[in-house]
């Protein structure tokens, strides 16, 4: 079969551009679960707010389970300064320099949502002699509100208050070139990837040979999204997730990253060991790699003591945690991957 990013891509573009912060992810899951409600895939969703779809296999007594992650890096209120502007606490693990300049949205309780820019207080070079030497951390950082503030109080009248998210401008670019940049690839990419499978075996009538799930999970940044609601069938859990790209790293943008160990420990080497064969068996380009500081949801759902076959793969993305940046071939590959895996044997 012949694979083609192209629907991935958009399906990417919308994805990213629905905020969706850890904690805040209540739009994002009812869209992909639309999505899915179109393909006549049953779902259903777990108190934590993740959504479980679930495609019934010849074999019901074991199960397989693959999670990619719909929650992204954001922020939230932490103070109402008495300029009018806002200091932000970060969720997910990110460096206050990666969003220096960035444009953003404040969602209030109420439903508003304003439009504002996060910025050094130091910025103004005509006026703070050190701005560029200025530690970039949550004391020196703060939110400019794209609305007439002059006061504390004011701030608190447009219904702005402390606990309310924050969520970063995607701008999200396609390249003619075959480039996907983008804010929240991490991991959006790989839930447009798990979306594109679904449908090409809804598609195709495809009968797997395992009952399947896929978990589009909504807390990984925070460090527990799937490691909850895998059943007692399950036997192979599969996270797909982005490849770390970096100095040492063989992992690149144009191929899926088949990880072999992160920082918390290595991975299934049987499952491992699957997955490359598959992929040479059907000419998709990979490259095996160890993520130095990094965890999967289903790295959670092992010390959450789960009995699984454990796996990590994703597409390769540049700068993560930051401005990342992926290929369409990345993409092509890694479903290729997964399409050629749900219908494979299991390894135990």
């Amino acid at each position: 079969m012949t694979f083609s990013a192209d629907k991935t891509i958009e399906l990417i573009e919308k994805l990213v551009s629905i905020p969706s912060p850890s904690g805040y992810t209540e739009e994002v899951i009812t869209y992909v679960e639309s999505l899915l409600k179109e393909l006549n895939v049953e779902t259903k969703r777990n108190r934590k707010g993740g959504l479980i779809a679930t495609i019934p296999g010849q074999n019901q007594e074991q199960h397989r389970m693959l999670t990619a992650h719909v929650d992204t890096l954001g922020a939230i209120v932490k103070e109402i300064k008495a300029s009018g502007r806002l200091v932000i606490d970060l969720i997910g693990g990110f460096l206050y320099n990666s969003i220096e300049g960035e444009y953003c949205q404040i969602a209030t309780s109420a439903g508003k949502v304003y439009t504002g820019t996060i910025l050094m207080h130091q910025t103004s070079v005509h006026v703070y002699k050190d701005a560029g030497k200025a530690e970039r951390n949550q004391a020196n950082m703060e939110v400019r509100i794209d609305e007439v503030v002059k006061s504390a109080e004011d701030v608190h009248k447009l219904g702005i208050e402390v606990g309310d998210f924050v969520s970063f401008d995607p701008r999200v670019q396609v390249t003619e070139s075959g480039f996907v940049k983008s804010r929240h690839l991490d991991d959006k990419a790989s839930v447009a990837i798990l979306l594109e499978v679904i449908r090409q075996v809804k598609e195709e009538e495809l009968q797997l040979p395992y009952t399947t799930h896929f978990l589009i999970s909504n807390n990984e940044e925070i460090g527990y999204g799937g490691n909850s609601n895998i059943s007692p069938e399950t036997v192979e859990y599969l996270a797909v997730d982005m490849g770390a790209i970096g100095d040492g790293q063989a992992t690149d943008e144009y191929t899926v990253s088949i990880c072999v160990k992160d920082s918390t420990g290595p991975y299934h080497y049987g499952l491992r060991q699957h997955l490359v064969s598959l992929a040479k068996e059907n000419n998709v380009e990979y490259k095996l790699d160890i993520y130095p500081h990094y965890g999967s949801d289903a790295s959670a759902a092992i010390r959450a003591g789960h009995d699984i076959v454990h796996g990590l793969i994703g597409p390769g993305i540049d700068s993560s945690h930051a401005f990342e940046r992926t290929h369409k071939t990345s993409i092509k590959h890694t479903t290729a991957l997964i399409y050629h895996y749900i219908q494979s044997k299991m390894v135990l």
